[in-house]
Formats: C-alpha cells, structure tokens, sequence
C-alpha cells in the first residue's frame, strides 16, 4: 500500500477503515521531515507491512495533528490498532520509525468480553 495524504476527517474516517494504521504528522520547515520520507515511502510498499495503512498529514493545515502533537515536533508518528492509539512519538531516525512499525506489525488485539 502507498502513503495515504489526508487531513483531520480522513484521519478520523481512515483509522477506523483500515485494521493497523500508522500516521506521519509532517511540516514544511522539518528537515528531519524530510529526511524520514524516502525510508517512510519504502515501509509502505514492503511486504511485510501490507496490513498497515500509511498516513501523511501536514500538521501545519490540520489542527486537529497539530493538537495531538501537543508541543512536540514534526516528524511526529503515531500508531492506531482497530482505531485505538497504541504509541505516538517524535520520531528522529529511520531505526525508530522501523522499531514502532515492528510493534504495530506484531500487535494482536484481544477483546476483553
């Protein structure tokens, strides 16, 4: 699957389409931004990481991925299962991005009923 760009609503409406989701809150001034597109663009298209949606949101345009980041800095990634919040981080390397993707990849919910 190909990175997803969507604002506030088609993040709201897509971590509940997709089982596994990943967002990258992004902003124009972010060097390391920038930096962490090329390995974000190639996780999505691997293999093994076919059940996860990637999601790129400008948090400049989006108040709602501004908010979330709640003073924290761009790149920020945040991790949903079945449409709950597993992790959210600044993330500075493309070894941080591949542990949280691993995490979600190997995330299985159980329901609690």
């Amino acid at each position: 699957m190909r990175v997803i760009d969507t604002n506030d609503a088609g993040l709201r409406t897509l971590i509940h389409d997709f089982p596994k989701v990943v967002a990258k809150f992004t902003s124009d001034n972010c060097a390391t931004c920038k930096l962490l597109a090329p390995p974000f663009e190639k996780y999505s298209a691997d293999p093994r990481y076919t059940h996860i949606a990637f999601l790129r949101l400008d948090s400049d345009e989006n108040p709602v991925a501004r908010h979330m980041m709640n003073e924290r800095i761009a790149p920020f990634f945040v991790a949903y299962h079945h449409g709950r919040l597993l992790e959210c981080d600044t993330l500075h390397t493309e070894q941080e991005v591949l542990a949280m993707l691993e995490r979600l990849r190997t995330h299985s919910h159980v329901a609690a009923e």
